[in-house]
């Protein structure tokens, strides 16, 4: 069982930077593949970045890559994920979650544990 919890959120112009952060609970967090996701309004629930239990392996959605980054510390159970040059676009509601998958995967259906989310407003 892996409990996740989410903050960092915020309202902030275009162009400028936010970090958001999962802290989770449960033993066996390094051995989870840790994704985020975001909800707009009206929108499906869609992939933004995952990375593996080492750290060395990510993946990111075509909309953020080059502007996301995500990271871990498997010593402090936490993910983050750096978020530069933000655009109106980006405005959702932030998911973090975790995944028994072996490699990464970028599906919601393959994660088994969702925190509540954080909101991110971006204003042009």
């Amino acid at each position: 069982q892996v409990q996740l919890v989410e903050s960092g959120g915020a309202s902030v112009g275009a162009g400028e930077s936010l970090r958001l952060s999962c802290a989770a609970s449960g033993r066996t967090f390094s051995s989870y593949v840790m994704g985020w996701f975001r909800q707009a309004p009206g929108k499906e629930r869609e992939f933004v970045a995952a990375i593996n239990w080492s750290g060395r392996s990510t993946d990111y959605a075509h909309s953020v890559k080059g502007r996301f980054t995500i990271t871990r510390d498997n010593a402090k159970n936490t993910v983050s994920l750096q978020m530069n040059s933000l655009k109106p676009e980006d405005t959702a509601v932030y998911y973090c979650a975790a995944s028994p998958a072996a490699v990464v995967v970028t599906t919601p259906y393959e994660y088994d544990y969702w925190g509540q989310g954080t909101k991110v407003t971006v204003s042009s």
